[in-house]
């Protein structure tokens, strides 16, 4: 009988982008790296893209593509964030769709996923479709071919969601085994048999008959081996995982089986490291089987179609035994993290969403009619303006769906619609309800796309929704006392991060003191266009005054706005902005602050500036994150420096005496260990961060790091060093015959094993694994020729594999 194996992996990640800004700023918890989704990347869709097999030594051996060997989704805005941060990584996802289609029968192994992970069965009819929708759209412009399968968010499924998932083409998704109710071979005759509990056979696929008279294939992964992937240490071993999963089989069956599992991508190699080595080594061991095949679900389900029915449990998901009451009710599903915290909030969160939806889909309806000849329709079609912004895309989109030729504030106008549903979709991703606390960095990403809701309804409609919002909130207690409701919580963290166009010109105003702008520049998903710039000196006092336009490239909003910023040294940044469509404003403002100014009058420079711009006041802090971070640290660098020149001294002033009291065991006094740890620390990354490779100065420093017991900041220095390596590596590819950078490719290795660093190596690695694959063979051969130059290059390629741990067959 036929046995078949499919591994499947939901790679997802939720949407961290400012709502106001469209990229995603700073995540100091994410250190080294700038926030938790470049992290990830780095952990777990980069290695899944190269995994390394070993052999039992601990060398590499293969490199490979895992999804191309498995079933995936990736969510759709995850991917779009890759595109952009990791085009080496999305190019790695898209080529193995394409290798996947070649190995199991013309069946892709993508699926598409619903839209923004929304939990589906909470959501509206209209809304299930154009998450539907837009999910299809989306994997259409990647992987330039239609899904077969689809990805339900949390596996969250309910009878109409399989319905709108059927009618838009969809021929199968996966669910958990709990979320079968009941099966029976034969649809007419047999009678049903009761496998809820999870007692559902996952070997083979099910078909779902729905009321519209459509189906819909349904597989349920094998719950116990996921589980134990997922928390229970399976894969410490790759082999493990391969025996595991070949133990599911079973001789009783006499059907062709499948058996196939399914977990969060994530687990291969950011929630258990190396976990994607695992699995490569899984696969690659199936691979060897004779009578296992490796497939996907689309060419098993061509190859064995449903032999039997089967009903879901309604309003069910794989990570709630409430079945979706953990996104709506305190129902005890939790992280574990806070034992006696309680998830009351997550009812009137949900409740306070869906008013706030439903008042703004009905002011969409009403205003959209005006311009578009079926709102709902273009809502639907909106996801072709989110794919790309440029300016002729949306003009065919309005094209498409406008009633009218659409003038430039109108256009404005339905483009701040779109806007406005697209959040009010992004406001109920899963994991703003899925953890703890109200306050967490989850829930309150979603509350920014509530705040981004409400403030375009109120600037389309005039009307004030915030207020019922807050009221509802009040009765969202949170956990910490401060806080006291999400009433306070959206005050504190939601309110403050919100912008207009004013806020953008500040920050464009304010950042132009510490960085020199083009007359046309992006900033962030703006772009400002500088019509008049003065700046003025009086020693550590500047004066910056100008006009610029700045418009969204996301509605195309814009105004013209004059502006006057004061900075007279350190942190003290003051200043005003105010839109303004009169040029003979700006002349009237610069000449009388410029003068003022000129005559060193600093106070009447400030009155003035009110005077002009009123309360519109801005200083440092109303700086954008990343923005924000770099000046601070330019403002901070003086007086940093001015503390390393004493702490320098400190450190060679009694230099003689350290290693004195080194060689008698004698501990360093606390003051002269802090002093030593500045400045090794400051030299080393000095070293790793200039454009020549300083080899005998980092001996040095490692000697003196070891011999003092200094601690070191191992994570950015591994993290710089990771970029140094693969500087060199891109260096070494384009001129494979340098003896020389090799040597010094090796003589850094060496060194960097002996702080030690925790370094990802696999882009070195991969340019290794390839080059010795190309020119290894044919380098030995002139090498036994007696060639010296090709006999020095094996000897020195071969020390930089031992230090990659990667073995090239000769």
């Amino acid at each position: 009988m036929e046995r078949y194996i499919c591994i499947h992996g939901h790679f997802y990640q939720p949407p961290r982008e400012n709502p106001w800004l469209e990229e995603i700023e700073v995540q100091d918890s994410a250190y080294p790296y700038h926030d938790w989704n470049e992290k990830i990347t780095a952990e777990c869709y980069a290695t899944n893209a190269a995994s390394r097999i070993l052999e039992p030594e601990g060398n590499i051996i293969a490199i490979v593509n895992n999804y191309s060997k498995m079933s995936f989704n990736f969510g759709p805005t995850l991917l779009s964030w890759i595109e952009h941060h990791r085009p080496d990584v999305y190019e790695g996802v898209l080529q193995a769709d394409a290798l996947s289609m070649k190995r199991f029968s013309g069946h892709g192994s993508a699926l598409a996923q619903a839209y923004n992970h929304m939990i589906m069965p909470l959501a509206n009819r209209r809304d299930k479709y154009t998450q539907t929708i837009w999910g299809i759209r989306d994997f259409q412009k990647r992987f330039k071919r239609d899904p077969e399968g689809m990805w339900l968010p949390e596996t969250a499924v309910d009878i109409e969601t399989l319905e709108v998932l059927s009618e838009l083409g969809i021929l199968f998704t996966i669910l958990a085994p709990r979320q079968a109710g009941r099966v029976k071979k034969n649809p007419k005759t047999a009678h049903w048999q009761d496998v809820s509990e999870g007692r559902v056979d996952p070997t083979m696929p099910y078909l779902c008959l729905l009321p519209s008279g459509r189906t819909i294939s349904l597989f349920f992964y094998d719950g116990p081996i996921s589980h134990d992937i997922a928390f229970r240490g399976l894969l410490q071993s790759g082999y493990t995982l391969f025996k595991r999963l070949m133990g599911a089989f079973s001789a009783t069956r006499d059907w062709p089986q499948l058996v196939h599992i399914a977990t969060d991508g994530e687990t291969y190699g950011h929630h258990h490291r190396f976990g994607d080595m695992a699995l490569a080594y899984c696969l690659y061991q199936i691979e060897k089987e004779r009578d296992v095949t490796l497939t996907n679900y689309g060419e098993y389900l061509q190859k064995h179609p449903p032999d039997y029915v089967v009903e879901i449990v309604e309003k069910s998901s794989w990570s709630c035994v409430h079945g979706v009451e953990r996104w709506r009710a305190d129902c005890g599903c939790n992280s574990g993290a806070h034992p006696g915290w309680s998830q009351t909030w997550r009812k009137p969160l949900r409740e306070a969403m869906d008013k706030l939806r439903d008042k703004t889909a009905t002011l969409y309806e009403s205003m959209a009619l005006k311009y578009l000849c079926n709102s709902w329709e273009a809502r639907d079609d909106y996801i072709s303006v989110i794919l790309s912004r440029s300016e002729e895309n949306a003009e065919l989109f309005f094209k498409e769906h406008a009633v009218k030729t659409l003038a430039g504030d109108e256009k404005t106008r339905v483009l701040r619609l779109l806007e406005m549903e697209r959040n009010a979709m992004l406001m109920y991703t899963s994991c703003g309800w899925f953890f703890d606390e109200i306050s967490g960095l989850e829930t309150v990403q979603v509350m920014k796309y509530v705040g981004r809701v409400i403030q375009l309804a109120d600037e389309l409609f005039d009307v004030r929704l915030e207020n019922d919002f807050l009221s509802a909130l009040r009765k969202a207690p949170s956990n910490l006392r401060e806080l006291k409701n999400g009433s306070r919580v959206y005050e504190l963290f939601v309110q403050p991060a919100r912008l207009d166009l004013i806020r953008v010109a500040a920050h464009y105003a304010i950042s132009s003191f510490f960085e020199e702008y083009p007359d046309i520049t992006r900033i962030y998903c703006y772009t400002a266009r500088r019509e008049a710039s003065d700046m003025v000196t009086a020693g550590r006092v500047r004066l910056a005054m100008g006009r610029a336009c700045i418009q969204s490239d996301i509605t195309w909003d814009e105004k013209r706005m004059n502006f006057a910023i004061l900075h007279m040294g350190d942190h003290n940044v003051t200043g005003g902005v105010r839109d303004s469509e009169d040029e003979g404003d700006f002349s009237v403002m610069s000449q009388e602050i410029r003068e003022t100014f000129n005559r060193g009058d600093i106070p009447c420079v400030i009155r003035l500036m009110d005077k002009h711009f009123g309360e519109n006041n801005y200083s440092l802090w109303h700086l954008f994150r990343d923005e924000q971070r770099k000046v601070i640290n330019e403002i901070l660098k003086p007086a940093l420096d001015d503390i390393n020149v004493s702490f320098r001294q400190i450190y060679d002033n009694n230099y003689v005496t350290m290693n004195f009291l080194s060689e008698i065991s004698y501990p360093l006094p606390r003051h002269l260990l802090v002093a030593a740890e500045m400045i090794l620390n400051a030299d080393i990354m000095d070293i790793l961060e200039s454009e020549e490779l300083r080899l005998n100065d980092l001996e040095r420093l490692i000697r003196e790091v070891k011999k003092w017991k200094i601690h070191i900041d191992k994570p950015m220095f591994g993290f710089t060093a990771m970029k140094v390596i693969n500087a060199l590596s891109h260096k070494f590819r384009s001129n494979l015959e340098d003896i020389k950078l090799m040597e010094d490719m090796e003589h850094f290795l060496r060194l960097l094993k002996e702080l030690p660093l925790d370094i990802d190596l696999s882009d070195f690695q991969d340019v290794y694994f390839q080059t010795g694959k190309s020119l290894l063979p044919e380098k030995k051969n002139r090498a036994q020729k007696g060639n010296e130059k090709s006999r020095q290059w094996v000897e020195i390629f071969r020390k930089l594999g031992s230090h990659l741990s990667v073995k090239v067959a000769e």
